[in-house]
C-alpha cells in the first residue's frame, strides 16, 4: 500500500500498542515528542476495569485490579487476531483472572460484568479501549482531534492478528495509516536521533523484548552521504509472539506459590483471584528491582486467610526461574543471524535494546557473551523507541513534515499494509 504524498487532515500520531504499556508520540516542530498521560506518565497500563457503569483504562484500571480482579482486562494483545483453540491462548486463560470463551468462528471473546448485567468483548473492542486512551491523550496535548495513526506491531504478527489491530484501531476511531513492525520503529528512532553519523553503510541488530513479545531484526542502515537519499534495509528478522516480562513475572509467582505452600501446608490459594493479582503485581516490582539490586523482598500483607506472606528472592535466583525463557532469546537470535547468513562477528556495529525486559542485566548479559564482550547500545529509550519511530512514519505518510531529515532518511516503501517490512524489503517513503 503506497503512502499518499498530500497532507491529510490534522496531526498524525504513532501508536506503540503494547502487552503490558503503550505508548504515544508525534512528530513536529521537527522533533519527535513521546506524550504523557493525565497522570503525567509517558506508559499507559494497557489494561480495562469494568467497575458498575464506569469503565477506566491505563493507571486507573491497574490501580483498582485487585479488588475487582475477574473484570479486569490486561494482555489483550495475546489474545488479538487469535483461535480460542491456539495452544497459546488455552495456557494463558489458565493463568487470567477474567473469563475468555470461545465466540464466533472460534474468536477468544472475553467476558465481563459491566452495568449490572454480563457483557462479552472482542479483544479487537478491548485493544480500542486502550487506543482510544492514547488518541485522547494525544489530543490534549494538541489540543485538536486526531484522526490519523501508524500502529506498531510484533514481527511474527500473521495478518490476521495485523488486521485484528487495524480493527481496533478503526473501532477507536482512528485511521490506521499504516502498521510497522516494532523494531523497525525502534531502528528508525535510532537512526535519526542515535546513530553515529558516518557516511559508512552499518548494520545494527534491534533486539526488542518487552512484556509479552519478543523481536530481533537485523538491518543495513545507509545513510545515504554519497547518494540522493538513504535506506533502511532489514535483512532477516526473528523472534516470538509469546515471550516477554509477563511470562518472567509468572514463573516468579509460581515460585511464591510454591513457596507459601511450602510454609503453609495445601491451600486453595491459586483459586483466589485477588490474591493472586496481589501477588503478580509483588512479583512484577520485585523483577524490576533486580535490574539495580541483588536482592529483594516480595511481601504481601494477609495474602491468603489472614497469611502474611514474605519472601527473599536473589537475582540469581529469578535467573535460575527464568534460564529457559532467557535461552529462547539467543535461540532467536542465532536464527536471525543464521537467515541471513551472517556470523556474529558481523555485526560489527550496534547492538540496539528495545523493550522494557532488556533492562534486566541477565539478557543484558547473556547478550555480550553472544557478541564475544561488545558493548551494547542503550542510547535509546526502551520503552519509548517504538512510539517514537512510529511517530515518524506517520508524520512522513501525512505529508505533515518538512524536516529535510527525514526525507534524506527514508526512501521509499514497498512493505504492504499487512505483512510489515519482511527480509530484503527496503523500509519507507517520501
Amino acid at each position: 500500500m503506497a503512502a499518499s504524498k498530500s497532507k491529510c487532515d490534522g496531526p498524525a500520531i504513532g501508536i506503540d500498542l503494547g502487552t503490558t504499556y503503550s505508548c504515544v508520540a508525534v512528530w513536529r516542530h521537527d522533533r519527535g515528542e513521546v506524550i504523557a498521560n493525565d497522570q503525567g506518565n509517558r506508559l499507559t497500563p494497557s489494561c480495562v476495569v469494568f467497575k458498575n457503569a464506569e469503565r477506566l483504562v491505563g493507571e486507573a484500571a491497574v490501580n483498582q485490579a485487585a479488588l475487582n480482579p475477574t473484570n479486569t482486562v490486561f494482555e489483550v494483545k495475546r489474545l488479538i487476531g487469535r483461535r480460542f483453540n491456539d495452544e497459546s491462548v488455552r495456557g494463558d486463560i489458565k493463568l487470567w483472572p477474567f473469563k475468555v470463551v470461545t465466540g464466533r468462528d472460534d474468536r477468544p471473546t472475553i467476558v465481563v460484568q459491566f452495568e449490572g448485567e454480563e457483557r462479552q468483548f472482542t479483544p479487537e473492542e478491548i485493544s480500542s479501549m486502550v487506543l482510544a486512551k492514547m488518541r485522547e491523550t494525544a489530543e490534549i496535548f494538541l489540543g485538536k482531534k486526531v484522526k490519523n495513526a501508524v500502529i506498531t506491531v510484533p514481527v511474527y504478527f500473521n495478518n490476521s492478528q495485523r488486521q485484528a489491530t487495524i480493527d481496533a484501531g478503526t473501532i477507536a476511531g482512528l485511521n490506521v495509516m499504516r502498521i510497522i513492525n516494532e523494531p523497525t520503529a525502534a531502528a528508525l528512532a535510532y537512526g535519526l536521533e542515535k546513530m553515529p553519523i558516518s557516511n559508512k553503510r552499518r548494520t545494527v541488530l534491534v533486539f526488542d523484548l518487552g512484556g509479552g513479545t519478543f523481536d530481533v531484526s537485523l538491518l543495513n542502515i545507509d545513510p545515504g552521504v554519497d547518494m540522493d537519499k538513504g535506506l533502511f534495509e532489514v535483512v532477516a528478522i526473528a523472534g516470538d509472539t509469546h515471550l516477554g516480562g509477563a511470562d518472567f513475572d509468572n514463573e516468579m509467582v509460581m515460585y511464591c506459590l510454591r513457596e507459601f505452600k511450602r510454609k503453609h501446608g495445601e491451600t486453595d490459594i491459586g483459586k483466589n483471584q485477588k490474591a493472586l493479582r496481589r501477588l503478580r503485581t509483588a512479583c512484577e516490582r520485585a523483577k524490576r528491582m533486580l535490574s539495580s539490586t541483588a536482592e529483594t523482598t516480595i511481601e504481601v500483607d494477609s495474602l491468603y486467610d489472614g497469611i502474611d506472606f514474605c519472601t527473599m528472592i536473589t537475582r540469581s535466583r529469578f535467573e535460575e526461574l527464568n534460564k529457559d525463557l532467557f535461552s529462547k532469546c539467543i535461540k532467536a537470535l542465532e536464527q536471525c543471524l543464521s537467515d541471513a547468513k551472517m556470523d556474529r562477528s558481523s555485526v560489527h556495529h550496534d547492538v540496539v535494546l528495545v523493550g522494557g525486559s532488556t533492562r534486566i542485566l541477565k539478557v543484558q548479559s547473556m547478550l555480550r557473551e553472544f557478541f564475544c564482550g561488545k558493548e551494547l547500545c542503550r542510547s535509546i529509550n526502551p520503552d519509548e523507541a517504538g512510539a517514537y519511530g512510529a511517530a515518524i512514519q506517520a508524520s512522513i505518510l501525512s505529508g505533515g513534515t518538512d524536516d529535510g531529515r527525514l526525507v534524506d532518511m527514508l526512501l521509499r516503501d514497498v512493505t504492504p499494509l499487512y505483512s510489515g517490512s519482511t527480509p530484503g524489503m527496503i523500509i519507507l517513503i517520501i
